[in-house]
């Protein structure tokens, strides 16, 4: 029987999908996964869940879906050995660290590969079926066709959303949100680029929208398919959302499902009519219905993108317009109603007037308030609806934290919510497990033996995305050359069209993160021929390469999209046979070195220069996306590159830490990179970076991305705000405040990456 999984944000969430009939739950704690704003459960609601569930024959699924720094490596190991001991039914996992983990101390753990791992390809599944994973979540991009071929040639266990919210970028592969302000997607931190509203250069002046704000997935029509291509686990997307959007579309799948044999037409046409209540965004098929791959790369850009659709979520109620303190019987009355792990927002109850909308909220309708610079959102019930007499204003109570301008949607109509039956025991007084003090076990990398790494020598790397910029890089006299498998260069690689100014030895191919079920098999026939062919090294950016290109007489370099933020990543890599690796775009130069000892730092590659694509679009943007450059409301701005790989959104200002080379290599990092991939090589630019290595000087209009300041570390923010707030305190009451009281962990992070002068505008569409 096919598992319906729904989405538990809170309690109330959780009540709601168990109420309407889900067959199990995912849900998140309070640290390593991929919805950190979102409530999350405390340890005792979490142990109490687990065995209230397994009772009912319902199972509970976590989500461990993040990547994990060198330093929270320890935590880690904790958090597994706490699971492990508490015994959920299986952990969603994206870091290579868990399964490497799980492999050596904790077997008895299921592990499902997370969606955000990008798995959407045979290859793919079959390297993680040899590694022990149980269950592959995979990519939202796939169509039917696609699954179905993954099922018959694997019968692996899979899972696939089939409603809610779509990421624009290619599962697991957006670097936006970290670029701006360190605050990753891959860290559960995801601040949504992709909803904000751009402006455009459009011929003739501007153009305003919400460019790359997707509609929601909506998979209702598609269910009787799936299920008889043997998918094993539909999932709804939703750990933000209210528990009456997780009760509508639960039992409007949970219809369908049950019904559809019977009277498949009338099952969803019923499924329908429950889920007129989802006041989501509008809804896509996304990748079901195309005849081949070409069409959806040609069209999908049409079913999933409306630039005229706000990026928040439900109706749009307006803007607040004015706030005032809410009386205090009243605060003191949704306080009791809230849980105990209540965020202090939602227990700062205000009053506030919205102006815009079309609606006016009542009492018991769910909305969900958007800070104007998207820094937060919450959920909230109005429990209360005061009318000025003279005004006429209507004033609704909304959570602390929220001010004029900030953005309101309607989530739910009171009309349509529903009492649900408690689940877990009021007294959880007896669920007292918490994660132990234990230490992890020292993990060394694998020494580097003599000539080991004669294919990966110390140097200049230069990675490029056409054979023309093969001949233009060569002023740069790199020790090896990157050269990005694509359409064109493919072309050119297979049919022997251009003598290159690099041996096949001195050459690197490097393979697209995106390998779908679609392409995979020319791909391994390409890849087989090029083997032959005398080429020898090559990137994977995606699992499945590694499958792909085991047994052949190759050296295989993880990419930066394999991503190694810590050793047991590596580790985990090491063991698939791979020995050298490229640094993460993402990554920091303390955590680089906390993760490579100085005897293994000859493994590793570091990008010194780059245009990271900040979203991976799996389609081309359709034709009345007129523009090469766009900004956001902070005037940055950004380029996008249109093909027939896809769509690709890069900053107008590099990443660039080209100034530190000298740094980097005392550091023992010998092998250096500069990626020009994405971008049109031209003497000005080679000669501006060449200049800045040599002389050790900044280039001008650059970004750092993480390097310096790491990730946003929101726990790093509020010890730093209590210690500035100690010594507030200590110097009005006459104390000199002690330099001890800055918090360990350096400096708080910085938005302030930016550096004059250097203009990035050399790509283009």
């Amino acid at each position: 029987m096919v598992e319906l999984l729904a989405p538990a944000g809170n309690i109330e969430s959780l009540e709601a999908a168990i109420g309407e009939g889900a067959d199990a739950v995912y849900l998140g704690l309070k640290s390593f996964n991929a919805r950190m704003r979102t409530t999350n459960f405390a340890w005792n609601q979490f142990e109490a869940t687990v065995e209230t569930l397994h009772r009912m024959n319902k199972k509970v699924y976590v989500t461990v879906n993040t990547v994990t720094e060198e330093r929270e490596t320890e935590r880690l190991y904790r958090f597994l050995s706490y699971l492990n001991e508490i015994g959920p039914d299986g952990l969603i996992v994206q870091d290579y660290a868990i399964m490497r983990m799980a492999q050596e101390f904790f077997p008895n753990l299921e592990l499902h590969a997370s969606t955000q791992m990008n798995v959407e390809s045979s290859n793919a599944v079959r390297l993680l079926q040899n590694n022990g994973i149980k269950r592959m979540v995979l990519a939202r991009e796939l169509g039917l066709e696609e699954i179905q071929k993954i099922k018959n040639e694997t019968g692996a266990e899979l899972e696939v959303f089939v409603h809610g919210a779509l990421c624009v970028s290619e599962s697991g592969l957006c670097l936006f949100s970290s670029f701006l302000g360190g605050k990753s997607a891959n860290r559960g931190m995801c601040t949504q680029a992709c909803r904000r509203y751009y402006t455009a250069e459009v011929p003739g002046g501007i153009k305003q929208g919400y460019y790359f704000s997707p509609c929601d997935l909506q998979l209702l029509e598609q269910i009787p398919s799936l299920i008889e291509a043997g998918v094993d686990s539909f999932k709804i997307e939703g750990r933000m959302k209210s528990a009456e959007y997780v009760g509508t579309v639960v039992s409007a799948y949970r219809y369908v499902i049950d019904h559809y044999q019977e009277d498949k037409k009338g099952a969803i046409a019923t499924g329908k009519r429950i889920l007129a209540g989802d006041f989501a965004r509008s809804k896509t098929t996304y990748w079901y219905g195309f005849k081949s791959l070409e069409e959806g790369v040609n069209n999908a850009a049409s079913k999933i993108l409306n630039p005229d659709q706000a990026g928040g979520t439900g109706i749009y109620l307006g803007k607040i317009a004015a706030t005032k303190p809410a009386d205090k019987e009243l605060v003191e009355a949704i306080r009791e109603t809230l849980p105990e792990d209540a965020s202090p927002e939602q227990k700062k109850i205000q009053m506030a007037t919205l102006k815009g909308g079309n609606y006016d909220p009542d009492p018991g309708d769910s909305i969900r308030i958007h800070k104007k610079d998207d820094t937060g959102r919450i959920s909230h019930k109005i429990r209360t609806v005061e009318i000025d007499e003279e005004s006429g204003k209507r004033w609704i109570d909304i959570p602390g934290g929220y001010s004029n301008g900030d953005e309101v949607y309607l989530l739910q109509i009171k009309a349509g919510t529903k009492r649900y039956n408690r689940v877990l025991p009021a007294d959880l007084g007896k669920y007292r497990k918490q994660p132990k003090d234990e230490k992890l076990p020292i993990l060394d990398l694998t020494p580097v033996k003599d000539k080991e790494l004669d294919y990966f020598p110390e140097g200049i790397y230069v990675q490029v995305s056409s054979i023309a910029d093969v001949f233009a890089i060569q002023g740069l006299k790199p020790v090896r050359i990157i050269i990005e498998y694509n359409h064109e260069t493919a072309y050119d690689l297979l049919n022997h069209k251009t003598v290159l100014p690099f041996s096949k030895k001195q050459s690197y191919i490097s393979l697209d993160p995106f390998c779908s079920s679609a392409q995979e098999d020319q791909l391994k026939e390409e890849l087989s021929k090029l083997a032959e062919d005398g080429y020898v090294n090559f990137v994977a950016n995606n699992i499945a390469h590694i499958q792909m290109l085991k047994g052949k007489k190759v050296h295989v370099i993880a990419g930066p999209y394999l991503y190694t933020f810590n050793r047991w990543a590596v580790s985990w890599l090491e063991n698939q046979d791979i020995g050298a690796f490229i640094m993460p775009y993402e990554n920091s130069r303390r955590n680089l070195e906390a993760t490579y000892e100085a005897d293994v730092r000859s493994r590793v590659l570091v990008p010194v220069f780059a245009y990271p694509a900040l979203f991976r679009m799996r389609f081309k943007l359709p034709e009345d996306y007129d523009f090469t450059y766009f900004e956001d409301k902070e005037a940055k701005t950004f380029k996008v590159n249109s093909t027939a790989d896809g769509s690709f959104v890069m900053p107008e200002e590099p990443f660039s830490i080209v100034d530190k080379v000298n740094f980097i290599t005392q550091s023992g990092f010998k092998r250096l990179l500069i990626d020009f991939s994405k971008t049109k090589v031209n003497r000005s630019q080679i000669k501006a970076v060449t200049t800045s290595m040599i002389k050790s000087q900044p280039l001008p209009e650059i970004s750092r991305f993480n390097w310096k300041d790491g990730f946003y570390n929101p726990q790093q923010i509020e010890d730093y705000k209590a210690a500035n707030e100690r010594a507030a305190q200590a110097k009005a009451a006459g104390k000199n405040p002690r330099s001890g009281n800055r918090p360990s962990g350096g400096k708080p992070y910085s938005n302030n990456r930016k550096n004059k002068g250097f203009s990035g505008r050399k790509g283009g569409r």
